[in-house]
């Protein structure tokens, strides 16, 4: 069995998928923010019941909001404040007696989706969570990429290029982003940076909800800012392709709801690659909020 962990700031899922990665079991349980010991408890105690009712001791993977310190083996995560500093894959490793694969959640959110049957195909997918934040993640064959320090497919730290800055007008919108630096992609391809892009050009203050309903009933303002901003996307999407030239890009998160993101980025991107590049297939994400417990438990594949 493959025992998967999604553990976020509020809740802590857990599944167990067989060999075949079907779903045998799910189970939800608040994140303990009293103590880092009542979080290994509760992690422990999912694991143990897991084993009770399947007889069998399975391989534990975990996928949090965060990333384990290369040298140290701390995490590093805001969401989970009981974690943060602390030894987690170690500390679990010496309570459940075995080894525990743990990795970023959007890694995990690019592995689920990588391992479905649509993709069986591709050797190098990048999944890309365009939320609240964005984020993501790659795999090639089969294998999440880390990075000697575990940031690699952290994009949501790269940087806007000089062609993303040219699009964005004379005098541009300069974000800080949560990380501290400015500038970041996080800030202006996510959810937030989709609201905050809207707000500086159009002087309006509307929720991406917003503004996709004004889209959807024909406003102009509306229709010129989202090619603007598709086109925007686009540009960084072209950078990510000449690093890791992805046969496949999986879009998660709350603005993969828009339709226009599958419809127009594709076309638009061919003119940012080299003449020899072709746009990779661009689609939605199908497992939803059960990603990042699949991607979990398929770190030990």
């Amino acid at each position: 069995m493959y025992y998967g962990l999604d553990i976020g700031g509020t809740k802590i899922e857990f599944g167990a998928f067989d060999v075949n990665l079907q779903r045998v079991m799910t189970k939800r349980i608040p994140t303990p923010q009293t103590s880092y010991q009542a979080l290994l408890d509760a992690i422990a105690e999912l694991v143990e019941q897991a084993d009770l009712h399947l007889a069998c001791r399975g391989a534990v993977g975990i996928g949090l909001p965060g990333m384990e310190q290369v040298d140290t083996g701390k995490v590093l995560t805001v969401n989970i404040a009981v974690a943060k500093g602390k030894t987690l894959r170690k500390d679990l490793e010496c309570r459940l007696n075995r080894p525990v694969a743990l990795e970023n959640d959007a890694n995990c959110f690019a592995l689920s989706e990588a391992n479905d049957e649509r993709l069986a195909n591709y050797s190098v997918i990048a999944g890309l969570i365009m939320g609240t934040g964005f984020g993501g993640g790659v795999v090639i064959n089969g294998q999440v990429v880390s990075g000697h320090n575990h940031v690699a497919g952290e994009v949501g730290h790269m940087k806007l290029s000089l062609p993303a800055l040219e699009h964005l007008g004379s005098n541009p919108p300069i974000f800080y982003c949560g990380c501290g630096a400015k500038g970041c992609l996080d800030s202006y391809l996510s959810g937030r940076g989709f609201e905050l892009l809207y707000n500086h050009y159009y002087s309006e203050e509307l929720s991406a909800v917003e503004i996709i309903s004004k889209f959807s009933e024909g406003d102009g303002n509306v229709s010129a800012f989202v090619d603007f901003y598709l086109e925007l996307v686009a540009i960084c999407l072209a950078d990510l392709m000449m690093i890791i030239d992805p046969e496949a890009i999986v879009i998660g998160g709350g603005l993969s709801n828009f339709d226009e993101l599958y419809q127009k980025v594709p076309s638009k991107l061919d003119k940012h690659l080299l003449s020899v590049a072709k746009a990779p297939e661009i689609i939605k994400a199908k497992y939803g909020d059960a990603g990042g417990v699949r991607g979990a438990a398929f770190l030990n594949l």
